[in-house]
C-alpha cells in the first residue's frame, strides 16, 4: 500500500504540471474572461449514488437480452453507503464485505449491493461513453455520503463543518464531534428549507464559488425544486423525493454563497451574475432561461429533481437517463456547444460493490474510520494534503463514473489517469487562472482531466443526440 501511495502522488504532481496557452474571450463569452483551453462553458450534471461497477463493470460487453429495468418496478433498495461502512466493505482492499452491509431488496435479494446494470438498460451512458471520454480510474475524493461528495466536489475538502443547531455530532462530524470534518448528511445552516430534525451545519474556508466571484467569472447552481421547496420541506422526519434535497445543495453550505430564503433571480440577464438577488443559488428553470437567452454562465452546477437523480431508493437509471440526455441534447443544439465541456459524475457510490480500491492519500484515524480495522484509515502526517489537522477526510473513497461530453472529449476514449471528484475543481481553477482555495483543499493534488480531450487543431467529436426514453442515437 505505501508503494500504491507513493506511486499515485507521483503521477498526481506529474500531472498537475500541464502547461496550456491562453485563449482570449470569445463572442460567447460575456463577462470577458479569457481561459486556458477551448472551453468556455463547464457544465457539471451531478448525479447520485453510483459506482462505476454498477454502472460500467462489464463495459463496453452487455448480456443479450438483459433489461434491468425489471428489477425498478419502483426502484433498488437504498445501500449502506455511511462513511465506516463503505470502508468496513472495502477490508483493506480485499473488497470482501460488500454482503456484510447490504440491503435486502425485494427483487434482487438479499445480496443486492452486487447488483450492477448494463448497457442495455444504461443505454445513454454507455453511448456517451463510446462517443466521448470516460474515465475508469476516477473516485470520490473521501469515503461517504453525499453530502463530503458535494463538498469535495466544489471546495476539495469536508473540513470544516461546525453544528449550529444543537443537534448530535455523531454520523455528521467525524468523531461524533461538534465541528471538524463532515462525514454525513447534515442539512445546511441559514437554508429556509432544510429540515428541522436534522443535524445543521455551516462550512468554513473557500469554495470555487468564492474564487469565481474574485475572477468575475459568472457561474451558477442550479437545482430542481430550488424555487419551491418550503413544498416539500415541512415536519422533522426529511423530505418527499419529488425535487429539492437540502444536503445536496453545493453552495448552500458557506455563508458567502447561501441564497437563504431561495430569492428568485433578478431577471435572466443577470443569472450567473454578481449583484443577482439569487446570490448564484438557482432553480433549475434558470438554466434553460439563461440558455435560451445566450446567458449561460461560464461554469453551472446542475442537480436533477430528486426523482431524476439516480439515487436508489427513490429515483432508477431510466428516471435518471431521461434527465441527462433532454439536459445534453439540449446543450448540443445551442450556439456555445463548441465551447462547452460536460461532466457527468456522481457524488457517491451508495454502497454498489465496485471491485477496484484506490490510493489513500488522506489518512485519518478517527473512531469512525474502519478501512485497515477499527480507527485506522492509516495515520495522518505533518506533510500530507490536511498538514495532520484535519482528521475525518479518509480518502480516496469508491470509484465512480466519470465521463466528459465536448465536441473536444477524445472520441470513444477511456482515460486511466488518476483522479477524483476534486479533479474537476482543478480544472475549472486551472481554465479560468483561478488559483487554488488552500485550506487544506485536495485541489492541490487533484489528478487532471486534460488527458481526456484533445485541444489540438478543432473540435473532434460531433453532436450525438440520444433519444431520452431509450439512450439509443437519434442522429449524430
Amino acid at each position: 500500500m505505501h508503494q500504491c501511495l507513493t506511486k499515485g502522488l507521483a503521477i498526481l504532481a506529474a500531472s498537475a504540471m500541464t502547461l496550456l496557452p491562453v485563449y482570449p474571450a470569445s463572442a460567447q463569452d460575456k463577462d470577458g474572461s479569457s481561459t486556458k483551453t477551448p472551453i468556455k462553458h463547464v457544465v457539471v450534471i451531478f448525479q447520485e449514488n453510483v459506482s462505476f461497477d454498477h454502472y460500467f463493470g462489464t463495459y463496453p460487453h452487455a448480456k443479450e437480452n438483459n433489461d434491468g429495468s425489471k428489477y425498478f418496478k419502483g426502484a433498488t433498495c437504498d445501500e449502506d453507503h455511511s462513511y465506516s461502512d463503505e470502508q468496513f466493505a472495502f477490508d483493506g482492499g480485499l473488497m470482501d464485505r460488500f454482503a456484510k452491509v447490504s440491503c435486502k431488496d425485494p427483487n434482487i435479494g438479499p445480496f443486492s449491493t452486487m447488483g450492477y446494470y448494463d448497457g442495455n438498460t444504461g443505454t445513454a451512458l454507455w453511448n456517451y461513453a463510446q462517443h466521448f471520454a470516460m474515465s475508469d480510474n476516477s473516485f470520490g475524493t473521501t469515503f461517504g455520503p453525499s453530502t463530503p461528495g458535494l463538498l469535495n466536489l466544489v471546495a476539495g475538502n469536508t473540513f470544516e463543518g461546525t453544528i449550529m443547531n444543537g443537534k448530535s455530532g455523531k454520523g455528521n462530524i467525524a468523531g461524533g464531534r461538534d465541528a471538524g470534518a463532515v462525514i454525513g448528511d447534515p442539512d445546511p445552516f441559514g437554508d429556509a428549507c432544510s429540515a428541522p430534525g436534522r443535524a445543521q451545519i455551516s462550512m468554513s474556508g473557500q469554495n470555487v464559488g468564492d474564487l469565481l466571484n474574485k475572477a468575475g467569472v459568472t457561474w451558477g447552481s442550479f437545482m430542481g425544486g430550488f424555487g419551491n421547496c418550503a413544498a416539500v420541506s415541512t415536519g422533522t422526519t426529511g423530505l418527499t423525493t419529488s425535487d429539492y434535497i437540502p444536503h445536496h445543495a453545493f453552495f448552500q453550505y458557506w455563508q458567502s454563497t447561501l441564497n437563504a430564503k431561495h430569492t428568485p433571480r433578478t431577471s435572466v440577464d443577470m443569472i450567473g451574475h454578481q449583484g443577482d438577488a439569487a446570490n448564484h443559488e438557482y432553480d433549475l428553470a434558470d438554466f434553460w432561461d439563461a440558455l435560451k437567452a445566450h446567458n449561460m454562465p461560464a461554469v453551472s452546477f446542475l442537480k436533477a429533481k430528486a426523482i431524476q437523480d439516480g439515487h436508489a431508493g427513490y429515483s432508477n437509471p431510466l428516471d435518471e437517463q431521461i434527465s441527462l440526455v433532454n439536459t445534453i441534447n439540449a446543450l448540443e443544439k445551442t450556439d456555445e456547444w463548441n465551447e462547452t465541456a460536460v461532466f457527468i459524475a456522481y457524488d457517491d457510490s451508495d454502497g454498489w460493490y465496485d471491485h477496484q480500491m484506490g490510493t489513500i492519500v488522506t489518512q485519518s484515524n478517527v473512531s469512525d474510520d474502519q478501512l485497515l480495522g477499527p480507527g485506522n484509515c492509516g495515520s495522518p502526517k505533518a506533510n500530507d494534503v490536511s498538514g495532520g489537522t484535519q482528521n475525518g477526510r479518509c480518502g480516496f473513497g469508491p470509484r465512480l463514473p466519470l465521463l466528459v461530453v465536448s465536441p473536444w472529449a477524445k472520441q470513444n476514449f477511456i482515460d486511466d489517469t488518476i483522479t477524483d471528484q476534486s479533479s474537476i475543481l482543478r480544472f475549472i481553477e486551472d481554465n479560468w487562472d483561478l488559483g487554488r482555495i488552500g485550506g487544506g483543499s485536495t485541489d492541490v493534488i487533484a489528478g487532471t482531466l486534460n488527458n481526456m480531450f484533445d485541444f489540438s487543431g478543432g473540435p473532434k467529436a460531433g453532436r450525438l443526440i440520444l433519444d431520452p426514453a431509450t439512450g439509443i442515437v437519434v442522429s449524430q
